[in-house]
């Protein structure tokens, strides 16, 4: 028999990030969110917080094409570990409030693979320790310098596991069953639905989601996705974006806001649409979600019927194994190389079709003339 889970509020934190450079400013922004965290359990303080999201990148920022792009030395200077200094800080925070702390975008060295550096989502106890840990999957070559365990498939598998709960983990709680995906794995809706297939309840989603993205109406591309994927999975989706940013190369609304939390039916209940810091929460009532799915009607999970469509995964569209030991992304040209033969694939097999006057063989080709007119003016950094 089950045990009943009490209501409980959910702090999605929106903060501001400067770009760090070296440790100190890494600090500057852990003390900014501990703040933050601070002023949210205490204003929410009669339905007790449980539950805190933080953003991608959070701690160290991240930089994209154009002037001030890093490469992967840039980035291994500012990397830590999940046992560091950083993590225990906020360890003890989450002990000091009785709290599950997530978060995501960090940039990690791993012992296992110390070349490279991965994109790590984490949750907290309130025993003060990591409780999950999960590497980003679906890394966009063109923004995203981290190795995706796919990058490094095989030996991934050996050193973390390869079924489906070690890649895409789900946590049993006190208050619910927890994942996260980060920032682009929500795009499409593999990553949440694996999440949604090892249980999860509530889906903690650190993203540094871009304008240029569609935070904003009239596109909103950032809503209408995760509500589809809160949808679709029957689960709480909770997103923590930036609110605003400090680095010489970009607008302070760089990632304008947007965060928010929406309910297992897809209902936006929060939303904070500025870009500006900001503490939003939530009341999550899991017993409410566990009672919604065990209902038939309009089930997104019992009326699935997977037959039809594994012929879609068959055979592999973006290759795994391309940066393997040895061989980690250097910048984000060299990480867009194996576009070239997803695009050669895509054309090849007739699922995309050429633009007039283009032919099949010209689209692989046309990538790769524009990384190389980019790297040219120096907008892209070469290999």
């Amino acid at each position: 028999m089950t045990k009943r889970i009490d209501k409980y509020t959910a702090l999605i934190i929106q903060p501001h990030v400067q770009v760090a450079e070296d440790r100190a400013d890494i600090k500057k922004n852990l003390d900014r969110v501990c703040n933050m965290i601070d002023f949210g359990v205490g204003y929410y303080w009669e339905l007790p917080a449980r539950l805190v999201v933080l953003p991608e990148y959070f701690l160290q920022g991240v930089t994209t094409p154009g002037k001030g792009e890093h490469g992967i030395d840039s980035f291994m200077k500012k990397a830590i570990t999940i046992d560091g200094p950083e993590m225990k800080a906020l360890g003890q925070k989450a002990k000091e409030y009785n709290l599950y702390i997530a978060g995501g975008g960090v940039i990690e060295q791993v012992p296992e693979f110390p070349d490279r550096w991965f994109n790590t989502a984490f949750i907290i106890g309130p025993s003060g320790d990591v409780v999950l840990r999960y590497h980003k999957w679906h890394i966009p070559a063109s923004i995203g310098l981290g190795t995706s365990p796919h990058d490094i498939f095989d030996e991934y598998k050996a050193v973390f596991g390869g079924d489906i709960k070690d890649l895409f983990p789900v946590i049993d709680t006190e208050i619910g069953k927890l994942g996260t995906m980060t920032c682009h794995d929500g795009c499409t809706p593999e990553v949440s639905r694996a999440l949604g297939y090892n249980g999860a309840e509530v889906i903690c989603h650190p993203v540094a989601l871009q304008e240029v993205e569609g935070v904003s109406q009239p596109w909103d591309f950032w809503t209408f996705t995760r509500r589809t994927r809160a949808h679709d999975n029957m689960c709480y989706v909770l997103g923590s974006n930036w609110g605003t940013v400090d680095y010489a190369y970009y607008p302070r609304a760089f990632c304008p806001g947007g965060s928010f939390a929406i309910d297992y039916t897809g209902m936006m209940m929060r939303h904070a649409p500025y870009p500006e810091e900001q503490v939003i929460a939530a009341t999550i009532d899991i017993e409410s979600l566990r009672e919604h799915r065990s209902r038939c009607n309009h089930n997104t999970w019992v009326d699935l019927r997977t037959e039809g469509f594994r012929q879609i995964y068959d055979s592999p569209i973006y290759p795994a194994n391309q940066f393997p030991s040895g061989r980690p992304p250097r910048s984000l040209a060299d990480k867009m190389g194996p576009v070239k033969e997803v695009f050669r694939d895509l054309y090849g097999r007739g699922q995309f079709t050429p633009p007039a006057g283009m032919t099949v063989e010209d689209m692989p080709e046309l990538h790769e003339q524009r990384i190389l007119r980019a790297q040219k003016l120096g907008t892209l950094k070469g290999n």
